[in-house]
């Protein structure tokens, strides 16, 4: 039977289904930073309990890192609060372990949402969470990814899964060749502009179209970063070769024989719509290809393509 990439992944994952739809899923990569996760480490220390899987988790400081003053060590966080939530991410690593570490000043240290498939960490068919909202980014390389609570950041750390449950599927398919400086961040503003800032809830949107396919990996980052804005709690592309040769060779992607089963592993990761999917498709000439996208106001809903907008247009 068909299934959508949601569906492929969800199916791959789900552990155990209840009668009123609340399900376990299991997480095969956790991307831990500085600000959700000292409560969670503190509840593990409270319970006596350990990280389930280790070598699931990619940690990074992130939100409370400057950008300048590195020559000043930790005292170039100004900030005691930030500064504190950085060294109490540092104690937690040194106490309970990761795969792999970027503290601050260490210079693969970065954004989470960055550094995951920079480094390799976020590989297609995976399961990818983080205690941040825009963890939905890492669904470019065909992954379910999707922010979680403080205490989920706990639970996902003690037993490496997440209660939840399963969402809608949304299918939304941009053919056709973009304009000229038009790119990932206006698909996105055209296609809130259409559904609004909640025409997404309750749905897994699967990107796809021949102008997704044509998007870099970064593109693709960038537009299904942008999916909760819609809001939908994740957004995903299909695995295809971009995304292949996009990985091969980071540091902590698979080799030898471990990467060729994890390209047969993403190879699965394509998928046919289905009946049940909640579509939209846009054709040629729409104005999400051929106008940069901007909003009006605060309101990400409220955009408008500049080649539309004219001297005197009323903004109310």
């Amino acid at each position: 039977m068909a299934q959508t990439l949601y569906d492929k992944l969800w199916n791959s994952h789900v552990v155990h289904v209840e009668e009123d739809g609340t399900a376990l899923l299991y997480i095969d990569r956790h991307l831990v930073h500085e600000v959700t996760s000292p409560q969670a480490f503190e509840g593990l220390k409270l319970a006596g309990r350990k990280v389930w899987r280790i070598d699931s988790v990619v940690a990074t400081a992130d939100h409370n890192t400057p950008t300048t003053g590195w020559e000043r060590g930790i005292d170039g966080i100004e900030d005691a609060t930030s500064r504190l939530q950085v060294e109490t991410l540092d104690a937690n690593i040194r106490e309970f372990g990761a795969k792999a570490y970027f503290p601050f000043l260490d210079r693969r240290q970065g954004i989470v949402h960055v550094i995951g498939p920079e480094q390799g960490a976020t590989l297609p068919g995976m399961t990818v969470v983080c205690g941040d909202s825009h963890t939905s980014t890492h669904g470019a390389f065909a992954c379910l990814a999707h922010g979680i609570g403080t205490s989920e950041v706990e639970h996902v750390l003690a037993t490496q899964c997440l209660i939840t449950r399963k969402m809608k599927n949304m299918r939304v398919s941009v053919e056709g060749a973009l304009g000229r400086g038009v790119g990932a961040k206006d698909i996105a503003l055209a296609v809130i502009g259409k559904i609004g800032t909640a025409g997404g809830t309750g749905y897994a949107v699967e990107f796809a179209g021949s102008a997704i396919r044509a998007l870099s990996m970064e593109g693709r980052m960038t537009l299904c970063n942008m999916a909760i804005e819609a809001g939908a709690r994740a957004g995903m592309v299909a695995v295809d070769q971009t995304t292949i040769d996009y990985l091969k060779g980071r540091p902590l992607a698979p080799q030898g024989v471990d990467w060729n089963q994890a390209v047969a592993t993403g190879a699965r990761c394509r998928a046919t719509p289905t009946r049940d999917s909640a579509r939209m498709r846009w054709m040629p000439g729409d104005p999400c290809r051929s106008h940069w996208g901007i909003r009006r106001d605060c309101g990400p809903c409220r955009e408008v393509p500049t080649g539309k907008e004219r001297t005197g247009q009323r903004r109310d």
